[in-house]
This record gives structure tokens, C-alpha cells and sequence, in this order.
């Protein structure tokens, strides 16, 4: 399926560029900005290469679609199956254990254990030195608060997924069931993310009785997971190196749907050919993936709630206006996907979403900020709740007003 996507899409846009006029705007290279002519044909050149995918924002219509099939669910499950069985997840887990004193039963509560053989070697090497029988550290609200904080964590990496997982199901028929899209996401996801929180918990409770172990995460979690591979010498830096280069399966996915995110932005966005964004987001990825490198851990710690605050709090709005809004009284005209005096202005969301924000802030509790909600509830993270609790009382009454205002 995945070629005839690609020749599919490349022979759209190939006629598009060379095309009429309102073709070359759907290919992304708005003709109301100028664009130079050795740059039309370098575009032109690239997006003509074999298997190139070039299409970008422009809704796929319904006659180019693919029929549904079993390989291609299983070709889709399989993506996010892969996408997110590495490594850099696997740094979340070791939350529980290592910033929230959480034994490894309460920790792997929230990551059931899925057997698949993906992980099984360093199951297999630094399981034995993982410490079941560890308990959680604090009295019961404190352990409590930890599960709850926790528990967040563990929903902000799969759940940034929304933001883009629309981007792989563009070519399903328009009437796939939506139980079915729910199905192949979850069964990946799920799959994907209980196997390698689970080895972070084990991985972080071993660490308090296993020296080696922490004298490797105080390097990078790269360095503990290199240590897990120790008893198998040779052959487990050989797995080091396989599973660090797992992590290229992780990156693809948000790199292919950064592009199209970027050209969501605006037409100064759409005009710059989607190569062009995959090789700017690659770059910027180079670099903190640089500055970074032996701050994993660190890094997660200090932004990934923040992650997850935005995300949530944009799920609860986009629900809000499909359930309430569209789905059953204003509908979509996807004909008008772009057209201006259609599409909602946006006021109602965006006041929501800053709404959010301060629910999120009030509610955070980080290493470098705590808010006053957050102390009230014994030190629980509970910032992504409150968020996504004042988003979805503030915007129905506002979408209502946005509505009756302006009519869109």
C-alpha cells in the first residue's frame, strides 16, 4: 500500500506544479508569492524523484483513495507500533521510580506488561536486577499525589500523538469506520508504550541496588541503558547501537507531520514546498538532539509536562467543536477547507486555550515552578486536569458567542 500512497501522491503533485493555476496553489506554491524560477525547477526536479512523497496540506480527494485492506491496518498499527517502541520513551518510566519515589508496582499500574519481543535481550540481561518488592517512598496522600503526577506523564507522550495521527489515515475511505481508526491507533500505542515504560520502571527501581547502574544514570539515561546491556559484553554494545538507532523510527513519523504543521501556519507556509520543512525540522531537531544529548532525562523532566498541558487542553477544544458544534448542526464543507470566509475565526479557541494555560499553571508542579492548586492537593501535578477543566467549561459559551457574533 505504501508505494502505490507514494506513486499516488507523486503523480498528483508532479501534474499540479506543471498544471493550471488553482493545481499549482493545491500543490502548495501559492502563485500570489513570487517565487523564483531556478527554485520552481530545483522543486520540481526533487518532488520528480522516484517513490518522493510531495503532497502537502491539500485534502486527498475521495477517487484517490486507497480501499480498505488488512495489510493496509496492519501497516498502520505497525507504525505506531514502531514509532514509539524506543528508547527516548523509555525515559519516561524511570519517573516513577527516580523523581516521584514510586515503588515498581504502583509505577507499572499505569504500563501493563505486553509480551513482545522487541525489548526481550535487555529484558532478558537487566531484568534480574530489577527490584520488584520496592516500595513507594512517603506516607499515603504523598504516594498518592506521586500516582497521580505520574499517571500524567505517562498520557502527555502517547497523547501528543493528536495532534498529527490524522495525517496517517488521509488516504482511508471518507467512510471508515471511526472505531476502526480508534483500534489500529490504540492497539500500537498501547503496545508500544507498556512495553518500554515498563522497562524505565524496572530499569529506575534497580538503580538504588545496582551501583553500576547508578553510576550510569548519572551520565545519560543512554549510559544506563548501555549498562542494562553489560553482562552480554560485545554483544550487548551491539544492542546499544541497535536500539539507539531505533530511535530514527521514532523521529520520521513527527518530522513527516512537522511539515505539514508548518504549512497549516499560513499561505507564506503553504508556498514553501514540504521537502523544504522536513529539512528545516530535521536541522533544528540536529541541534537539540546535540545540545541535549546528555541531558535526556534532565530535558523530560523540565518540559515534557509542558508537552502535555497544550496537547490535552487542544484535545478538549477540538472535541468540543466536533461533538457540540459540528457534528450534528454546522457539519464540515470540505470543499472549503481553505476558504477564509468559512473557516471560524478562532476566538472562542484561542481564549479557551489561555484559559487552559492558567488552569495548567495553577495546578503544575515542577522543579521550577509550583503552583497554588498543585500545593493544595499535596503536591500532585494536577495541572494538565485543571487545563483540560477550564477549557471545557469556557469554550461552548464562548464558541456559542463566537457564533452568534460572526456566523462561523
Amino acid at each position: 500500500m505504501a508505494s502505490q500512497l507514494q506513486d499516488v501522491e507523486k503523480r498528483a503533485d508532479s501534474i499540479q506544479i506543471v498544471g493550471d493555476s488553482s493545481s499549482k496553489e493545491e500543490a502548495g506554491l501559492d502563485l500570489t508569492i513570487p517565487v523564483p524560477s531556478f527554485l520552481r525547477q530545483l522543486n520540481e526536479r526533487i518532488e520528480g524523484l522516484a517513490g518522493f512523497e510531495a503532497r502537502g496540506i491539500t485534502r486527498v480527494p475521495p477517487e484517490e483513495r486507497q480501499p480498505p485492506s488488512l495489510a493496509s491496518d496492519i501497516q498502520v498499527a505497525l507504525l505506531w507500533f514502531s514509532a514509539n517502541v524506543s528508547v527516548n520513551n523509555l525515559a519516561v518510566g524511570l519517573f516513577g521510580p527516580l523523581v516521584f519515589g514510586l515503588g515498581f508496582l504502583d509505577s507499572a499500574m499505569f504500563a501493563w506488561i505486553p509480551q513482545v519481543l522487541v525489548l526481550f535481550v535487555l529484558v532478558g540481561c537487566a531484568g534480574p536486577y530489577f527490584d520488584a518488592s520496592a516500595t513507594s517512598i512517603g506516607d499515603k496522600s504523598t504516594v498518592a499525589a506521586n500516582r497521580l503526577s505520574f499517571l500524567s506523564l505517562c498520557l502527555y507522550v502517547p497523547n501528543s500523538w493528536a495532534a498529527a495521527a490524522s495525517d496517517f489515515y488521509v488516504y482511508y475511505p471518507e467512510k471508515t469506520s471511526r472505531l476502526k481508526i480508534f483500534l489500529l491507533t490504540m492497539t500500537g500505542l498501547w503496545l508500544s508504550f507498556s512495553l518500554v515504560y515498563v522497562l524505565g520502571i524496572g530499569l529506575g527501581s534497580g538503580i538504588a541496588n545496582h551501583p553500576a547502574w547508578a553510576d550510569a544514570n548519572s551520565v545519560s539515561t543512554g549510559a544506563l541503558i548501555v549498562a542494562g546491556y553489560g553482562p552480554l559484553n560485545g554483544f550487548g554494545k551491539f544492542c546499544s547501537v541497535v536500539v539507539a538507532l531505533g530511535v530514527i523510527a521514532n523521529s520520521i513519523p513527527g518530522t513527516y507531520s512537522a511539515a505539514l504543521g508548518a504549512q497549516v501556519l499560513g499561505r507564506y507556509g503553504k508556498a514553501v514546498p514540504r521537502w523544504v520543512w522536513s529539512c528545516v525540522m530535521i536541522l533544528i531537531e540536529l541541534i537539540c538532539a546535540l545540545a541535549g544529548r546528555d541531558h535526556l532525562f534532565l530535558v523530560f523532566q523540565n518540559f515534557l509536562a509542558l508537552m502535555g498541558y497544550w496537547v490535552e487542553i487542544m484535545i478538549c477544544i477540538v472535541l468540543q467543536e466536533h461533538l457540540i458544534f459540528r457534528r450534528k448542526k454546522l457539519g464540515f464543507d470540505w470543499a472549503r477547507w481553505e476558504d477564509k470566509s468559512y473557516l471560524p475565526l478562532g476566538i472562542a479557541a484561542l481564549i479557551s486555550f489561555l484559559l487552559g494555560w492558567l488552569g495548567a499553571v495553577l495546578g503544575m508542579y515542577q522543579v521550577w515552578y509550583v503552583g497554588r492548586l498543585a500545593e493544595l492537593a499535596g503536591g500532585s501535578d494536577i495541572g494538565v486536569w485543571v487545563g483540560c477543566g477550564f477549557a471545557l467549561i469556557s469554550f461552548p459559551p464562548l464558541r456559542y458567542l463566537e457564533l452568534k457574533k460572526f456566523g462561523r
